[in-house]
């Protein structure tokens, strides 16, 4: 059995569609990033980036205690290859698709994050004018890459779809918010459209986490607490007694 644990963001859902497109069991335990639950001990202990998704394999190959997995693109590394299937081996595909990982954990995935960021911070905090024009060109130079890539090719690896589309799909999701014109990108927008057809995507994209939370119902103290330990985070104190 899988355990991800997980929240319905971008990086989330890159996982699940993959767990629907391998029509695998799993369970979802709710990591609530907007409350704090990515800080908790036992949360720590499977993601020491105190961010989600992870994943946890109760059932390894071979055996043996449960392996445990952070960071999305390496979640979707290790279940393709257990389960022997989207990440074809033979040494070209393989890096072709390895290449794309990288590429959205690297590029697409915290560029179009900050793009996201920077439109939502308050004018209290400061003229911001810089910081959204050079993550809206990143993420807009960034579409412009995947429409050169798919414009000779049906999937991002070639002729055969594999978790580097996976990887890409969920953080184009909300093109129009990211002010895109998809008209802009003819080759990205087939992709997108066929993709955006598969029951598995459409079903991986919709896991939930269980009922969303009523802002009403967070008292200011649990909101002072919430921006204490979500914003402005520097480096947690390592504990004493160890390898020096």
């Amino acid at each position: 059995m899988y355990q991800l644990h997980y929240w319905p963001t971008p990086n989330g859902k890159k996982v699940t569609v993959l767990l629907e497109e391998l029509g695998v069991p799993y369970e979802v335990v709710a990591m609530n990033i907007g409350r704090g639950d990515q800080f908790t001990q036992a949360s720590l202990k499977i993601s020491p980036n105190n961010r989600m998704p992870a994943l946890v394999d109760t059932q390894p190959t071979g055996g043996g205690e449960p392996v445990s997995v952070f960071e999305s693109g390496a979640i979707m590394l290790y279940l393709a290859e257990k389960e022997g299937r989207f990440w074809p081996q033979d040494t070209r595909t393989k890096y072709d698709v390895v290449q794309w990982v990288m590429w959205q954990m690297a590029n697409q995935g915290p560029k179009t994050g900050e793009r996201g960021h920077f439109s939502r911070v308050p004018p209290e905090q400061g003229d911001q004018a810089y910081a959204n024009r050079r993550f809206a060109d990143e993420v807009h130079r960034m579409y412009g890459v995947l429409n050169n890539r798919l414009f000779d090719r049906r999937y991002l690896a070639g002729a055969e779809y594999t978790i580097a589309d996976m990887i890409c799909y969920p953080w184009t999701a909300s093109w129009k918010l990211q002010g895109i014109d998809l008209d802009e990108f003819k080759y990205f927008k087939r992709w997108f459209e066929e993709l955006s057809g598969r029951p598995a995507v459409v079903a991986g994209m919709a896991v939930t986490a269980g009922p969303p939370e009523d802002p009403a119902s967070v008292t200011p103290e649990e909101q002072a607490r919430r921006r204490g330990l979500l914003y402005n985070q520097r480096a947690r104190p390592a504990p004493e007694g160890g390898l020096a």
